[in-house]
């Protein structure tokens, strides 16, 4: 019979794992709630991003101090990840502007496969290890053992989190971003930029890339089983909704708690390796009662 404290220490590790989750979902979300579209490249940027930070924080702490190495890594990598975005704007959306959500969704998957592609020529199939100098030992709470790496990526998830839900609700381009998820031809009648926008909140969507792709990196190593790893944000914004932000949290925590407690209580009933296939029965099971997810808007279109 499982102790409390057994159970208490499973459920922790499942929240943890289920911020890391989110990560990755915030940047589906970004990019859905601005633009009705589901970004399948999400996984890719955040493999470049993760990529393009390494091979920085090796050419700059060639330079100097590994501090200011690392430093000016993340800046000439968030660069980047603008100008990627910039790119994305410019030779993929502008032309589909107004075209139906399938044509840009499968848009996405051609731009997966080609950011995947450009860096594998760059940069190889290798793994790189990348070091953020946080220790690898855990934490010893009260006989609970809590990965140093976790709480670091649950205090980014949720920080981001609340950065963005303020980001939206609060300023002029949060606004802006909105309108044109409602629609795009109206928001550029009232005088919306809608190349503008789409930068910014692929920018932003390149942000979430990169703190993903960092402490992803940082666990697993910088390879190209990373991108898959965008597979496991879609049962978390089943879960919490398309359309919101900190919805992301509830479904991350929601998935990695009950995948964790079943593969320790369930699997050994089924024969184990439930952990790799709950999450999306989970998030099947709330398809069918509730289509738009726990905290997602309810879609009314009049005819």
């Amino acid at each position: 019979m499982p102790t409390p404290f057994f159970v208490l220490e499973v459920a922790l590790s499942g929240l943890l794992a289920g911020l890391l989750y989110s990560l990755v979902a915030l940047g589906f979300v970004l990019i859905y709630k601005a633009s009705g579209v589901f970004n399948f490249a999400q996984g890719a940027l955040v493999l470049l991003a993760a990529l393009v930070f390494v091979r920085a924080t090796e050419i700059f702490d060639a330079m100097g101090p590994a501090t200011v190495g690392f430093w000016a890594a993340l800046l000439a990598t968030m660069a980047v990840m603008v100008l990627v975005a910039a790119a994305i704007e410019r030779f993929l959306l502008r032309p589909l502007v107004n075209q139906p959500p399938i044509t840009l969704f499968m848009a996405t998957i051609g731009l997966t496969f080609l950011i995947e592609g450009i860096s594998q020529m760059i940069w190889g199939s290798r793994v790189y290890t990348l070091d953020l100098g946080i220790p690898d030992e855990p934490w010893i709470i009260h006989g609970l053992y809590i990965g140093k790496i976790d709480l670091f990526a649950a205090a980014v998830a949720i920080a981001m989190v609340i950065a963005l839900a303020v980001f939206f609700q609060f300023t002029r381009i949060g606004r802006a971003l909105r309108a044109v998820s409602d629609d795009h031809q109206a928001a550029l009648s009232i005088g919306i930029p809608l190349n503008f926008i789409w930068v910014v909140v692929w920018s932003l969507a390149g942000m979430a890339a990169l703190f993903a792709g960092l402490v992803w990196g940082a666990k697993l190593g910088v390879q190209f089983s990373i991108s898959v790893v965008a597979l496991k944000a879609l049962p978390v914004l089943i879960l919490g909704g398309f359309t919101s932000i900190p919805g992301v949290i509830v479904g991350g925590i929601l998935i990695g708690v009950s995948e964790k407690l079943a593969e320790v209580f369930v699997g050994p009933v089924v024969g184990g390796a439930i952990e790799s296939w709950f999450a999306y029965v989970l998030a099947l099971a709330v398809l069918l009662v509730r289509p738009q997810g726990l905290f997602g808007e309810k879609i009314i279109e009049r005819v």
